[in-house]
């Protein structure tokens, strides 16, 4: 069953552009730059979507939910039942405070883990989706959660993540061309190359 759906958790706004939230955004854009796609508003699902027109024939669709992170899964539940999808065929693209920065995780199934826009998936979706995990751990102790999350990446953070910006995007390219098993294998490493 091949990938159709390839949705980004993030927040809409200027003021959440650089969010550590919004790091999936981020590289979900960065593919779109290199596949020369183009966003346009489908208010219907509440978010952004680019359509992609793979070259063996079919489509697939990139989906910003504008929904805020928190109700992620309403808008992307949308678009799957839109497009008669099963759930395996959907990519959750998402920043993960349990990964140390940089570094990729792909998995399939699980709990929320604490992030919210993901428990929005699970009740609009149901489990079952691919999750492109991206590191932006550890949070420092005595930093409470949200601030956290909705803060900024510090200078440092900012430009070793555009140098990794190119691999995350390789590895979510690898993901959808050769599937979960040899992302797992290849992507799930404990450290940074």
């Amino acid at each position: 069953m091949s990938i159709t759906l390839v949705a980004a958790l993030g927040n809409p706004g200027r003021e959440y552009a650089s969010n550590r939230h919004n790091y999936g955004w981020i590289v979900l854009d960065a593919l779109a730059r290199k596949r020369g796609l183009a966003w346009k508003q489908a208010p219907q699902f509440n978010a952004e979507v680019a359509r992609w027109n793979l070259a063996g024939g079919g489509t697939r669709w990139l989906v910003k939910p504008q929904t805020f992170m928190n109700e992620s899964g309403r808008a992307i539940g949308a678009v799957a039942r839109y497009y008669k999808l099963d759930v395996p065929q959907v990519v959750a693209i998402y920043d993960d405070l349990t990964i140390d920065l940089g570094l990729i995780k792909v998995s399939v199934s699980g709990s929320a883990g604490g992030h919210n826009g993901v428990a929005s998936l699970l009740e609009h979706l149901g489990d079952g989706f691919i999750r492109y995990r991206l590191g932006i751990g550890p949070k420092p102790a005595a930093m409470e959660l949200t601030d956290f999350v909705l803060g900024n990446f510090t200078t440092e953070q900012h430009t070793f993540l555009t140098q990794q910006l190119e691999t995350h995007v390789s590895g979510l390219e690898l993901l959808l061309s050769r599937g979960v098993e040899t992302a797992m294998n290849q992507l799930n490493r404990r450290d940074a190359k």
